[in-house]
């Protein structure tokens, strides 16, 4: 590789750049101070997500292709996948960070946990040092990429300590992240400058990620199918494009499972963990609903940057072979195609990465460490002399500034004295697992009341001393800062507890191992001490305001801002004043903050549990949970009440607040199961009308054919010299009415098989037309009694259908016996079939009244006749349409009603047009169209 550019262009260009990003921070700033937000945007917010595609994303991820082929997607599957359950999980989370005013994913946790100081300071320490290779990580690709692209012109690490490019980066990160993410008292309002900046930063790695793409693809080889034919002919690099490398048995792989299904996981969880994700995630979203745009937004941005990762991974290796460390193929294949501009806007898009992360991760963890781990110590060690201060924004300012600058101080040691040992993407993993022990408390907590404070901190602990003695330590190892025997023998040369193959699990990736016992540690601490723990006040409150945060005020607080409480408690007659909160407030806030929260009250008047928890979540904003409990303790006045006092009084309203959450919540399911019973109750009402004058009809219909069959057979029995023609129009009689006897005892017994799931059933494949033409036959007579004109149009070749003869016939004379009833004299009824989206329909048309709208579902319930609110009570016990529904719908129909359309006699009435389809049995494209009629 030849080079292509002086390290004074390079570092002009940089610094050039990263005045562009102070700029654009600048101007965001201004933006919101005058109202129009930049980051009210659901793209700029699904933009700055790409924080997460660090220079592990812009160099390692070539580098681990170059080695595992499509190995290098698993770090890009688990966000995707959990951008999948961001209805889940992330809209809960963001919920509860706005209602609780949380400041990182510490104080987070700490607040879930019953505001504990303790676990709070755990989780800021444990995700300092393990993030600290993560920075050190994005410092070594920077200063590598830039040797590359100068051939190690310039200052470098030879030159010593302070003197070389990663340091000159590391500074103005430092100062980037002091002037636009520490200079706001309050930690949990956004950072418009910064977020504007991220979002750019991530158009510009993609932009350059593409652009090196393309001009690796089209500009050093003729397409994609030229570039993937050059790496199969050689057969070291053909293996990249299949699966095998990276489910098979890579080199330091451990199966077809364990990298993929590892990385995965741990992608997934540094995602929602790592303190930057969140920060740009929960801390800076200003709406939820940008989550619907993200969601979708953010995978698409994952798929775009990694689109020509493995064709530039096996371009380098095809150009340069193990010549050049592949993590370094992003710059070296544009330089060695004569391509410096790109080379340079390639270097600018790893800057923009590795800039990205460092900015967001120092602001939070030094937002963590300040309101986590300082403030808690300071409040606690010298609650006095902090208590005399008036003001002490400028001390938490100075902590915060003091932090960052102390953060990447030791990234930068991190990258001087261990970085050369690893590639980019096994530091990322490091971190990344370290991380990944916040997730079972942080899940966990969302969901399961009964997690306990001690069983989160066992879980945390557990979990951290795992992962430094399954990995952090063995990394020490490799860079030689302990013996190599620590991980060949074990200590002290106990086997069973190398590092690699603890208690005898060998065989693993050192990933997939220190994963399995973490969790293990993790989860089984986590889990057990739970479940043998009895949580105080505080933590059932604060359980309560996380589990069920979307069943309180969609703010969750009432309009002053404080906490809604139904009866405070009442032994509180000499808490704190109104004065005592509004000075500790003003001490961290200012006194204009402090005036606002607490204007229009008297500064005697006693304070009371909900201003009290308004001056704890106010604090909180600043200073995180945790330390503002510690800092109303410790400031409060003497006079107005005891330190111990007021923390009890803190747990006894968060107690009070649980209590409050939880009895609205079962008067809500209350009221549900109130409603749900009267509606039952209703319906079992109208269903106990319904069946009084189904029973009245009923017996009416069936004493009227009784009445006359028994008066005309008493005719006959007492007159046997009737002459023949009488006697026989009176059998006639008694026939016809034993039929009409007949058959309405056969459609209540048909209803009652049919409700017990009695009823006899021969499914089949039939010939419809046959059946329709005996349904007509069967009623032909009622139409002819009545002057009622009855039309017939049925194919001559209709398509098979499933279905039951008997039943189907059983339907059609129900709906002809129907339309029978309600046609007036001198009326039209009309019987047709036609073919529908592989359905034979079948529609019986009218010329009566009609159905109306409202009526329509009606009439096809049981103990219902349709003449109850359309005609009058016809004749009939009202349960034929009843049957039909039943019959057509276990047959796999459909049947229903409509108004008859314009027809042969219009002027006769509205009319109704009832309907019903049977699925067909097989392909009937075969089938001609219908054809003949029969009229």
């Amino acid at each position: 590789m030849e080079v292509g550019l002086d390290w004074t262009t390079v570092l002009i260009a940089a610094l050039a750049y990263l005045s562009a990003l102070f700029a654009i921070a600048h101007w965001a700033d201004r933006r919101e101070a005058a109202g129009r937000s930049v980051i009210a945007s659901p793209t700029i917010f699904a933009l700055s997500l790409g924080v997460y595609c660090t220079t592990w994303t812009f160099y390692g991820s070539v580098g681990r292709a170059a080695t595992l082929g499509i190995g290098f997607l698993p770090v890009y599957l688990g966000p995707t996948l959990l951008m999948l359950l961001a209805p889940l999980i992330l809209r809960k989370i963001l919920r509860i960070a706005k209602t609780q005013r949380i400041t990182s994913i510490a104080d987070f946790l700490a607040s879930r946990y019953g505001h504990s100081p303790l676990l709070g300071g755990l989780v800021a320490l444990t995700a300092t040092v393990g993030v600290t290779p993560y920075i050190a990580l994005q410092l070594k690709a920077v200063a590598v990429s830039f040797d590359a692209l100068t051939g190690g012109g310039g200052m470098g690490p030879a030159e010593g300590p302070f003197l070389d490019h990663g340091f000159l980066i590391a500074a103005v990160m430092a100062l980037f992240a002091i002037v636009f993410g520490a200079r706001q008292i309050d930690a949990a309002e956004h950072h418009p400058g910064m977020v504007a900046a991220i979002a750019l930063e991530s158009l510009v790695k993609l932009i350059a990620f593409l652009a090196v793409g393309l001009f690796v693809v089209w500009g050093l080889h003729d397409g994609l199918e030229s570039l993937f034919d050059a790496a199969a002919a050689r057969p070291d690099l053909a293996h990249l494009m299949g699966s095998d490398p990276a489910l098979g048995h890579a080199p330091g792989g451990n199966g077809p499972w364990g990298a993929w299904v590892t990385t995965t996981i741990l992608s997934a969880a540094a995602m929602l963990c790592l303190p930057r994700q969140f920060q740009v995630m929960v801390i800076e979203s200003v709406d939820e609903r940008h989550l619907d745009r993200a969601v979708w937004l953010f995978p698409l941005y994952l798929l775009l940057i990694n689109l020509f990762v493995l064709p530039v991974a096996l371009s380098g290796l095809l150009s340069f072979g193990g010549r050049i460390d592949p993590d370094l193929f992003m710059v070296a294949l544009p330089l060695g195609g004569g391509a410096d501009w790109l080379a340079l806007l390639a270097f600018l898009g790893g800057l923009s990465a590795a800039a990205g992360m460092i900015v967001v991760e120092s602001v939070a963890l030094s937002t963590m460490l300040c309101n986590d781990l300082v403030m808690p110590i300071l409040l606690r060690t010298r609650s006095r002399a902090l208590a005399r201060s008036a003001d002490l924004a400028p001390l938490l300012l100075a902590v915060r500034r003091i932090a960052i600058v102390t953060i990447l101080l030791f990234g930068y040691g991190y990258f001087r004295l261990a970085g050369s040992a690893y590639a980019l993407v096994s530091i990322g993993l490091i971190s990344f697992t370290a991380v990944a022990q916040f997730a079972p408390a942080l899940i966990g907590g969302l969901y399961w009341r009964g997690a306990t404070r001690r069983g989160a901190i066992g879980g945390v602990t557990a979990g951290t001393l795992v992962w430094a003695y399954t990995l952090l330590l063995p990394s020490f190892a490799r860079s030689g800062w302990l013996p190599a025997s620590f991980i060949a023998d074990g200590p002290w040369g106990i086997a069973a507890l190398r590092p690699y193959a603890l208690f005898g699990l060998e065989g693993w990736d050192s990933l997939a191992h220190s994963l399995f016992w973490t969790a293990l540690a993790n989860i089984g601490a986590y889990v057990g001490l739970s479940l043998f723990d009895r949580p105080g006040a505080a933590e059932r409150a604060q359980a309560a305001a996380f589990v069920d945060v979307f069943q309180s005020t969609p703010n969750g607080t009432a309009p002053n801002g404080a906490v809604p409480l139904r009866e405070a408690p009442p032994d509180w007659r000499s808490a704190a004043s109104v004065g005592d909160l509004t000075r500790v407030v003003a001490r961290f806030l200012g006194p204009q903050r402090a005036e606002r929260a607490f204007a229009g009250a008297d500064p005697d008047e006693p304070a009371g549990p909900e201003r009290l928890r308004l001056a704890e979540r106010l604090l909180a904003g600043a200073i995180g949970g945790a330390s503002a409990r510690v800092a109303l303790a410790s400031s409060v006045s003497a006079g107005a009440v005891e330190a111990a006092e007021l923390l009890r009084m803190l747990d006894e309203t968060s107690d009070v607040i649980a209590h409050s959450r939880e009895l609205e919540r079962k008067t809500a399911e209350l009221e549900r199961a109130t409603d749900a019973l009267r509606a039952a109750n209703e319906r079992l009402t109208e269903l106990d009308r319904l069946k009084d004058d189904f029973l009245s009809t009923v017996t009416h219909e069936l004493r009227t054919p009784l009445t006359s069959i028994r008066a005309l057979s008493e005719i006959l029995h007492d007159d046997p010299d009737l002459d023949t023609d009488q006697r026989q129009e009176f059998l006639a009689v008694i026939i016809k009415e034993s039929e009409r006897l007949t058959r309405l005892i056969n459609q209540v017994l048909d209803m009652a098989k049919i409700e017990a799931g009695a009823l006899d059933w021969r499914i089949e494949t039939i010939d419809a037309g046959p059946a329709l033409t005996e349904a007509v036959a069967a009623t032909e007579a009622l139409f002819l009694e009545r002057g009622i004109t009855l039309s017939v149009d049925i194919p001559d070749r209709l398509p098979p259908v499933r279905g039951d003869v008997d039943r189907l016939i059983q339907v059609v004379v129900n709906l002809l016996s129907n339309a029978a009833k309600f046609t007036p004299p001198g009326g039209r009824t009309r019987l047709e079939t036609r073919l529908e989206s592989g359905f034979l329909k079948v529609t019986v048309t009218d010329s009566g009244p009609g159905v109306a709208a409202k009526d329509r579902e009606l009439v096809f319930d049981r103990f219902r006749q349709s003449g109850d609110t359309l005609t009058g009570k016809p004749a009939g016990t009202g349960l034929g349409l009843a049957i039909a529904k039943r019959i057509v719908e276990h047959l796999g129909g459909r049947i229903g009603v409509a108004d008859a359309p314009a027809g042969p006699d219009p002027e006769s009435g509205k009319g109704a047009a009832f309907w019903f389809t049977l699925p067909l049995a097989a392909n009937t494209a075969d089938v001609p169209e219908f054809g003949v009629r029969r009229e």
